[in-house]
């Protein structure tokens, strides 16, 4: 299979699973057709089989010791002293009632805040801007926030009831706040990716005073456009490969809307045809992941429970999503950072929803060369174009 290292997975009453590693939420959860968070126990036994190739020696090699929340490097002067007024903290807050892990990393304090909005929902992607996105810490101080129930702020404990999108948008209000109160801030950027987007979007169209810039990239519009648009691709895709069990697998499923279910048959296939980041093998991922300074292996199965958790108890209200109807004005400047060849979230519905789009200015910037993850697909033009176009609107 393409692209792709698969783990076969029996146990509990389960059907064989395949997990696809590492993968994003929007393909990872969406893969795991007719499984429950049960499952992630299984990949326990994975994770320490391979932890001795994958993260033993890397702690061991850079001395890092490890506490509940992580450890974050420091910023140093070329004399090897600490930059006066650097930050760099990894932590857990109390958010929601709930404690959420939040790193905050920038090379001055004196540099405008920017929020990252991972994608998913109920994926991590700390790990991947940290590896190709570290030079926004240079012109930001860069918050990295993990999600309810993503990652390493996954726990049993939290309430189903409490995954709604509503109650996201709160946890962000409830960090915005944090952040600003700690860092003397009025304001900060937002930067959202996939889910991040809508996010993101809601946000700034509810709380326009506390925005200075928002950036969505992987950019959500009307949804439901968007799936019914990434199904037609991947058939088409499917039908010109001559993919007999992929065509028979996605007509037996027809078109939007998906269950959480349905939606994975989609997503597989997706993924196994056009891969996880454009112009990079899953062996090159794998080793971003691997060279995460923050991460470990260990973390991994909290990932897996996170995304099949976050899956089953939001897919449904967010796959109604439409930000041309709930957030047709935002009251700061705008830029969308797509990607041409975005088939998971349909590049060509962020665009619809820009047009109509009303707000102070805006700016859409396309990426040729990349899908659904410009930051990480085109990496040094995404970072010139945040430091050159969005760092002076958030100073001001």
């Amino acid at each position: 299979m393409r692209g792709a290292v698969i783990f076969s997975v029996q146990g509990s009453g389960e059907p064989e699973i395949e997990w696809t590693l590492p993968v994003p939420a929007d393909a990872v959860l969406r893969s795991l057709h007719g499984t429950t968070e049960a499952g992630a126990e299984h990949l326990g036994g994975v994770v320490n089989g391979v932890a001795q190739w994958f993260s033993m020696p890397m702690l061991e090699q850079r001395g890092q010791s490890v506490g509940r929340a992580g450890h974050t490097a420091k910023f140093f002067t070329a004399e090897g002293a600490v930059k006066p007024d650097s930050i760099a903290n990894v932590d857990y807050l109390l958010l929601g009632g709930i404690e959420q892990w939040v790193m905050i990393r920038g090379e001055s304090a004196a540099n405008p805040v920017l929020i990252l909005l991972h994608g998913g929902p109920g994926f991590p992607e700390t790990g991947f801007f940290r590896h190709f996105n570290s030079a926004l810490e240079r012109v930001f101080t860069v918050v990295y926030w993990e999600q309810r129930g993503t990652g390493r702020t996954f726990s049993r404990t939290i309430p189903e009831a409490s995954m709604t999108i509503e109650r996201f948008v709160a946890d962000l209000d409830e960090l915005v706040d944090t952040i600003c109160k700690r860092l003397r801030k009025k304001r900060v950027a937002i930067l959202g990716h996939s889910w991040g987007s809508a996010l993101g979007t809601l946000y700034a169209a509810k709380f326009p005073a506390k925005v200075s810039v928002y950036v969505g990239t992987g950019q959500i519009g009307d949804l439901q456009a968007s799936e019914e648009s990434s199904y037609a691709f991947v058939l088409a895709e499917a039908e010109r490969r001559g993919n007999r069990a992929a065509i028979d697998q996605l007509r037996a499923i027809g078109g939007p809307p998906h269950t959480a279910k349905t939606l994975g048959v989609q997503r597989r296939w997706l993924m196994r045809f056009v891969g996880l980041m454009r112009g990079r093998s899953f062996w090159q991922v794998l080793g971003v992941l691997r060279r995460d300074p923050e991460g470990s292996i260990f973390n991994l199965p909290n990932v897996m429970r996170g995304a099949m958790f976050t899956l089953r108890t939001m897919w449904q209200e967010v796959s109604r999503l439409n930000l041309e109807r709930s957030a047709p004005v935002l009251a700061m400047p705008v830029f969308f950072f797509l990607g041409r060849h975005d088939h998971q979230v349909a590049c060509e519905t962020g665009a619809a929803y820009f047009d109509k789009l009303v707000a102070p200015s805006k700016q859409l910037v396309w990426f040729e060369e990349s899908a659904h993850m410009p930051p990480f697909e085109e990496p040094e033009r995404f970072n010139r174009l945040m430091a050159e176009l969005v760092a002076p609107l958030a100073r001001g």
